[in-house]
């Protein structure tokens, strides 16, 4: 499943939104908005990238972000921070960021490849040719050229200390790229996604999308241009997206996701399989019988077969679907007739966060036990994802998916 990530400049002189969110309680208001919108990640840039911008002074960086960062993490809101600056990385991931975000893939600062390998955090590294985009646009073969720079950058990462698993690759979409350039490489992802790493498409309001809309118009009307583009990116396998407009992205992709789910039913059926086999659906009983379902639950664990998925761990991404007979909840119209969703996704996170083990099959079926630890609950379908599985080539999801019904009496 293709990640979300909102964009949320604090900034006053970004190309599309720079002012907008230069208060802190602006701030934390729009990323509360994107992630109610489905934005899994807020990405948080305090300094400009646009042709022209001026340095910005870490410190005054830090200024910017870091209460944003500080609100979104005690909020349970996943975070990443696009700087250039290894202070201002080290600080950020103190504070509770996940991801560091360089456009120049460690190139700009020599400390910072040094600095994210200290602090655990995951880092992206982005083709650029230096922080000023609109330099040395020139390329023989713009898909192999950009391969070739980020092989050399996750090479200096690595060697900096950075697990592998905690790499991610971005083409860098309208950094040092003429528009043809950006098409080429949209059109040639599934060569970045060779390398084996996950990869961040960033499309979002750029340059070359407003080759398409009549001149002069708001950088705003790229938005229908990057949920497309976004959409491409993900049916080649993006791992995220990192977009303004988060609406509009989410409901591209829950179309992807929709249509891929029809033509498995239909493959299902043509099979002679029932179309509801790994949906979570079961036969319906006696009684007003129904579901509850919680999808996209994300919690830490220490689990894997190899010694760093033990020492470092990793997110895993839950989702449960629950039958119950519903008549007594319904008839009563009182939450203590049914399952507490709340508690139960607390329930979800405690099993993830417990013991390590070895396999997501064992993990999914503990998860399954804790769900039908509630006399009410007939049968638990549980799906476990890893999206950071720790493979050599490039893939979409690593799930397993567990059904349990409850022990005859």
């Amino acid at each position: 499943m293709t990640e979300v990530w909102g964009i949320l400049n604090v900034t006053p002189d970004s190309f599309s939104d720079g002012g907008r969110y230069v208060d802190p309680g602006a701030a934390i208001a729009h990323a509360r908005r994107m992630r109610a919108q489905g934005a899994d990640v807020i990405d948080i840039g305090g300094e400009s990238t646009r042709p022209g911008a001026e340095p910005l002074d870490p410190a005054e960086e830090r200024e910017r972000i870091l209460p944003v960062v500080s609100a979104l993490v005690r909020e349970g809101i996943r975070v990443s921070v696009d700087t250039i600056h290894a202070s201002t990385a080290s600080a950020v991931v103190a504070a509770g960021a996940e991801i560091v975000n360089d456009v120049t893939a460690g190139e700009h600062d020599p400390a910072m490849l040094r600095a994210v390998a200290e602090s655990g955090a995951r880092i992206v590294l982005m083709h650029s040719r230096g922080i000023d985009v609109t330099h040395d646009t020139h390329y023989d073969d713009v898909v192999a050229e950009v391969v070739q720079h980020l092989e050399e950058r996750v090479a200096a990462a690595v060697a900096a200390g950075i697990a592998r698993e905690r790499i991610i690759v971005d083409p860098g979409y309208g950094f040092s790229k003429e528009p043809d350039d950006n098409w080429r490489l949209l059109a040639g992802l599934p060569s970045v996604q060779r390398l084996g790493f996950p990869v961040l498409v960033g499309t979002s309001r750029k340059r070359f999308l407003g080759t398409l809309l009549p001149e002069g118009a708001d950088a705003a009307e790229r938005d229908a241009a990057t949920a497309a583009t976004s959409l491409l990116a993900a049916q080649a396998g993006a791992a995220a997206v990192r977009v303004h407009d988060v609406a509009s992205t989410v409901s591209a992709l829950r179309v992807l996701g929709a249509t891929a789910h029809a033509a498995r039913s239909r493959s299902d059926r043509a099979d002679g399989r029932s179309p509801d086999v790994g949906t979570g659906a079961v036969p319906s009983a006696p009684g007003l019988h129904g579901s509850i379902e919680l999808t996209g639950i994300r919690a830490r664990g220490f689990h894997g077969v190899l010694p760093e998925e033990r020492r470092d761990g990793q997110e895993f991404v839950v989702d449960a679907a629950l039958s119950l007979d519903l008549a007594a909840a319904v008839a009563s119209d009182d939450v203590a007739q049914t399952v507490h969703y709340g508690e139960l996704a607390e329930a979800i996170v405690a099993a993830v966060e417990r013991d390590p083990v070895d396999l997501i099959e064992t993990l999914a079926d503990r998860i399954a036990r804790a769900c039908l630890a509630d006399p009410r609950v007939e049968h638990a379908s549980v799906t476990v994802h890893k999206p950071a599985a720790p493979i050599a080539v490039p893939f979409g999801d690593v799930a397993v998916r567990v059904h349990r019904g409850r022990e005859p009496r």
